[in-house]
């Protein structure tokens, strides 16, 4: 072979080795081993990634800076609007001065399944205050006995409750006695507008009718102002006209809000309780008492007769009159 023909086969030689060297991978073992196309490309891919996270990082500082700006600059045109739903409802939310208070002083009167119905009530409370428009100003006072040991068994959470004052102290002792309205049925007083200088009282009591009057007998003992919701005025229903303590809560939000007691009343009462508009025929049909929950309330069941109520008109010739009975838990009618 001549000394041409080898210089020609060299450079071929050289490259040759070049690529095996090129593709070879040094194993565990020490050894080299020769990587298959599919795993060169995994490892080629695989250091792009490498060399490339700094790039993708500054990418996304900057896509970042970008939305901050955007943001910015949308809620310095939109004056009162601001960027994002949760922010926005925030903004339009305004706390009511109105004081809505919860007497929890009835622990002792309760079988312990209607303390946990009652805690159930509360919670319902405190949920619909968080999510009104016009939350209001919520105290839970004389929280103790049965009522504390199921919330601390069952609802751990509740110690982190926002926007909640809770008290062992009575309600009158935290709160100037001027300032109370105790909400109960049995009231002769009507109430026709919110006073956002008072601090509404609403009893925690589950006891299916067991104790007739007892929130007006401590309005009276205190002597504190009382009253009653103006149920009669704008509502016929074929049950009682005593409310559970979520419901009356509830309604005096929808108040705040709409400044119309019916469209309060319509909006929360529960179907079960056959509310009519005052003055229209219905067809609804009284429902019994449960024992189940609804909506986290305490159902309700009619027990004034209508004798009862034929003597009340009797007497006062006017459907307004009170109806004497005592709420299921302490509450307005």
């Amino acid at each position: 072979m001549s000394s041409d023909t080898v210089k020609d086969l060299t450079p071929s030689r050289e490259n040759n080795v070049a690529t095996e060297n090129k593709d070879a991978h040094i194993g565990n073992n020490g050894g080299t081993e020769i990587l298959s196309k599919n795993q060169r490309k995994k490892l080629l891919r695989h250091q792009k990634w490498e060399e490339e996270r700094n790039l993708r990082k500054q990418k996304r500082k900057e896509k970042r800076q970008k939305r901050s700006l955007e943001r910015k600059t949308q809620g310095e045109e939109g004056g009162e609007f601001v960027a994002g739903r949760k922010r926005l409802r925030k903004e339009v939310k305004l706390s009511s001065p109105l004081r809505l208070v919860i007497d929890c002083s009835f622990d002792n009167l309760m079988m312990f399944k209607d303390v946990r119905k009652l805690h159930k009530q509360i919670q319902r409370c405190y949920a619909v205050n968080r999510r009104a428009v016009h939350p209001v100003q919520f105290y839970l006072t004389s929280l103790g006995g049965q009522l504390k040991q199921n919330m601390d068994k069952t609802d751990e959470g509740w110690v982190n409750w926002k926007d909640i004052t809770v008290k062992a102290e009575a309600y009158h002792e935290v709160v100037n006695k001027e300032q109370l309205v105790y909400l109960t049925s049995d009231s002769p007083n009507v109430l026709t507008e919110l006073d956002d200088t008072k601090a509404y009282v609403i009893g925690g009591l589950v006891d299916h009718n067991h104790h007739k009057g007892i929130t007006f007998e401590r309005a009276q003992e205190l002597g504190i102002d009382h009253a009653q919701l103006p149920l009669n005025s704008f509502v016929k229903m074929n049950s009682r006209k005593v409310l559970a303590v979520n419901h009356v809560f509830e309604i005096m939000l929808v108040y705040l809000e709409k400044r119309d007691w019916q469209e309060a009343f319509f909006t929360v009462l529960p179907l079960r309780k056959g509310a009519i508009p005052l003055g229209q025929e219905g067809t609804a049909t009284e429902e019994e008492d449960s024992d189940r929950d609804s909506d986290t309330a305490e159902p309700v069941t009619q027990n004034t007769t209508n004798t009862q109520d034929q003597q009340e008109k009797g007497q006062g010739g006017q459907d307004t009159l009170q109806l004497k009975e005592a709420p299921k838990e302490q509450t307005a009618s």
